[in-house]
């Protein structure tokens, strides 16, 4: 069957009072390199099926992989039996009515291959000579990932979306393995990556290693570069969940009761924000929800989704919310979006200045490459903590002069946004810690005067 095939077969079998189905197709390239060497290459393909019956207020969730023609029935008569079987669902609304179906719902699944590499390929070897040339090895891996989702519903819904996604990791390693730098991009199709550009960029840091100063534990005035920065606002967004806020269980919770919606959570006004239209970041511009949590609902599958602000001018404006949360908040549905875009003040300096820039603009503070085994500490400051890895870099009168140990950092991404005192331009990036979960991401370098690395680790 094709998806859309099993998707109208898995609807007609149903028997309750209504059903929800979803068909993900993922295909997936990659390539591996070690020491300036490809190690392995390879394409794989998974198919998923999950049917959520309806009887009543109550939901039945079933999921499987790879389901063949003969098995589809089993997997509906699951479902419908699982949710007679169920508790009453909080969340329960009706399934949301049917829109014009997707214009390229009929359309075949054209899966990714290893040809996404092809301009790619050439340009990564030429970057393993000039590594070898200059002493340098290079590590990492490049991954293509293609989903095709088919979401069709009782009430008429019939919704589809394609989302590529590809990500590379580059670390750059000394001769010797004692200095070490990484580097990483998200990309749609790997013809925007600029690989010379980024062996260029490891190269230099690599050099800038070859001096190694010391330091103690502190307070010290950081520019954090884009990666890290989507790293610490990825952990802010997931925590923006409007049940854990009215609940008193996050940051976002009011003494008292209620959201702090609308309170200023910084002097600096930057801007957090999501858009499913985003050019180079576009993602699902509806809801698919596979299973209920928290923060999403499978009732509320094939809800619309538009470009939302989270903060606006530093204000919590708004926090993740299905139909049923939005009840209880009393405040606008606003399910989350898969991806997520920071920027500075409007009316600021014109351009916003680079990273470049701003390290020429530094007197005396540290520059860091990437954070690592980010952790939570404590949801109600939304408190984490965490390693800097690849390189922490001192800078002295507008200049790098070396390479500084790592640290231990404990710092709140809320509290941070009320500290920064500078936003640099903002480009698409890819997060280190989170990028296998989440790498559509447009981030800017910031500012902060007084970041806090708690403690010397001892990571190399």
């Amino acid at each position: 069957m094709t998806p859309q095939e099993m998707v109208e077969r898995a609807l007609a079998l149903s028997t309750n009072d209504g059903c929800v189905v979803l068909v993900d197709e993922e295909s997936t390239a990659n390539l591996r390199f070690a020491g300036n060497t490809l190690t392995t290459n390879g394409v794989a393909r998974s198919s998923r099926l999950t049917v959520i019956s309806i009887a009543g207020d109550r939901a039945g969730v079933v999921s499987r992989a790879a389901v063949r023609e003969e098995q589809l029935a089993d997997v509906v008569a699951a479902a419908d039996a699982a949710a007679r079987d169920a508790q009453p669902a909080e969340d329960a609304r009706p399934l949301v009515e049917a829109g014009p179906a997707s214009a390229h719902w009929d359309e075949d699944v054209r899966p990714t291959d290893i040809g996404v590499f092809e301009a790619f390929a050439p340009a990564l070897g030429e970057a393993f000579a000039t590594a070898e040339a200059g002493g340098r090895r290079l590590y990492g891996f490049a991954e293509h990932r293609l989903t095709s989702t088919f979401l069709g519903t009782s009430t008429g819904v019939r919704l589809r979306h394609d989302q590529p996604t590809g990500r590379l990791e580059l670390n750059a390693k000394s001769g010797d393995l004692k200095r070490s730098a990484w580097t990483g991009v998200s990309t749609e199709d790997f013809t925007d990556v600029d690989v010379d550009a980024l062996g260029a960029s490891l190269a230099q840091r690599l050099e800038w290693a070859k001096n190694r100063v010391d330091l103690p534990a502190g307070r010290y005035e950081t520019l954090l570069p884009p990666s890290a920065v989507a790293d610490l606002m990825i952990y802010l967004f997931w925590s923006a969940g409007a049940r854990d806020a009215l609940d008193g269980r996050s940051v976002f919770s009011k003494p008292g009761g209620g959201t702090r919606v609308g309170e200023q959570l910084g002097a600096l006004p930057v801007t957090l924000s999501s858009d499913p239209g985003a050019a180079g970041i576009a993602c699902a511009p509806f809801v698919m929800a596979h299973a209920s949590s928290r923060e999403s609902s499978v009732f509320d599958n094939g809800l619309p989704l538009g470009p939302t602000d989270w903060i606006r001018d530093g204000r919590l404006e708004a926090l993740h919310q299905t139909r049923y949360s939005a009840q209880l908040s009393g405040l606008p549905v606003t399910p989350a979006v898969d991806n997520l875009i920071m920027r500075g003040p409007a009316g600021g300096p014109s351009p916003s200045p680079s990273l470049e820039e701003m390290i020429a603009g530094t007197r005396h503070g540290l520059l860091l490459t990437c954070l690592w085994y980010i952790r939570e500490v404590d949801p109600q400051t939304l408190l984490v903590t965490g390693l800097t890895r690849d390189g922490v870099y001192l800078v002295e009168h507008g200049e790098v002069v070396g390479e500084v140990n790592n640290f231990r950092f404990n710092e709140s991404p809320v509290d941070l946004l009320g500290r920064v005192s500078e936003v640099g331009a903002e480009g698409r990036t890819l997060p280190r810690e989170w990028n296998d979960y989440f790498q559509r991401t447009i981030m800017p370098a910031v500012r902060v005067p007084d970041f806090n690395m708690s403690t010397v680790s001892q990571a190399s």
